[in-house]
């Protein structure tokens, strides 16, 4: 334990090995070390330090996610500084750094710094996994005034990055505000009957809208067509969304699927089903002719893995 009430920061530096030809792993345990000699406060002290004055991604990765586990406000500042300072090279080493220190900066659940992640998000000459990163980032804080923005990428026709609309839209769900609900729709219309590439997009709204389902027609009709999509993928994300919604149309829609050319699909809509009422829909499917073999065997699994053995 440290008693004294200044610590020489420069020279426990030299302590980890920060300014010698030492392996690269040692100087990583002597940096998760700290935790065994030093109390909190003069950790948060130290680690700043170390984050304003070494400059190696490697070991400034390990000092933000140690950083991270006192979350002190203090260490915000080394820290965003860290995820706008553009490096010379985008090699793997800086481009993880910045994707952690965003992590970091969303786990502190700052709203000022929510400007700071759309300028990097927004940025198109931002590697592109710094953009997710910042976009998860916006989505985990949860400010509102992130909203228009996330909007606008997922919106923008000339945005290249589909995961980074992907990414967007996850945090529009995540933080859900109903004004992403026209917009969200109109871009899950437009991609109607559009599979490859846009399929996991199309699956993310979806999750989405269902996380912003609040009793509104205009997602329950766009969740209902999506049950009719190309993708076997985004029709099971469509059941699931429904199943959570606490529409009384949605079970009748989600019995549709249960005859689906999808053995996948099929086994998503009854156990959602199931899920919204009792044992009676699966003696159903069991003795319904309309249903096939692999869905009826999926009845006697449940019963046997959910029902009594009396039953």
């Amino acid at each position: 334990m440290n008693e004294n009430c200044g610590i020489d920061l420069n020279s426990i530096a030299l302590q980890c090995g920060l300014d010698k030809d030492v392996d690269h792993n040692e100087v990583l345990h002597n940096i998760s070390g700290l935790e065994e000699f030093y109390e909190r406060d003069d950790l948060i002290e130290i680690y700043n330090y170390l984050l304003g004055t070494i400059s190696e991604p490697e070991y400034l990765i390990q000092i933000v996610k140690c950083s991270d586990n006192y979350r002190d406000s203090s260490s915000l500042t080394p820290i965003v500084k860290l995820l706008i300072k553009k490096p010379d090279e985008d090699n793997d080493e800086s481009i993880n750094l910045r994707v952690i220190c965003a992590k970091a900066i969303a786990n502190h659940k700052d709203t000022a710094y929510v400007t700071v992640l759309l300028d990097c998000m927004n940025n198109k000459n931002e590697h592109y996994k710094v953009r997710l990163a910042c976009a998860d980032a916006l989505g985990k804080i949860g400010d509102r005034f992130a909203v228009t923005p996330l909007i606008n990428l997922v919106s923008d026709e000339n945005e290249k990055s589909i995961y980074l609309k992907e990414s967007a839209t996850n945090a529009l769900g995540v933080i859900g505000d109903i004004r992403a609900v026209d917009p969200l729709i109109s871009i899950l219309d437009s991609k109607h009957g559009v599979f490859s590439k846009f399929s996991f997009l199309k699956e993310k709204i979806i999750e989405a809208l269902g996380k912003l389902n609040v009793r509104n027609e205009k997602i329950f009709r766009a969740l209902k067509k999506s049950l009719l999509d190309e993708s076997p993928m985004v029709r099971i994300n469509a059941i699931e969304a429904l199943m959570n919604s606490d529409d009384p149309r949605a079970e009748e829609c989600i019995r549709e699927c249960l005859t689906d050319p999808d053995d996948e699909v099929k086994k998503n809509a009854l156990i959602a089903l199931y899920n919204m009422s009792d044992r009676k829909i699966l003696d159903e499917v069991i003795a319904g002719r309309e249903y096939s073999d692999s869905l009826k065997t999926e009845a006697h699994s449940l019963i046997d893995e959910y029902e009594d053995e009396e039953d």
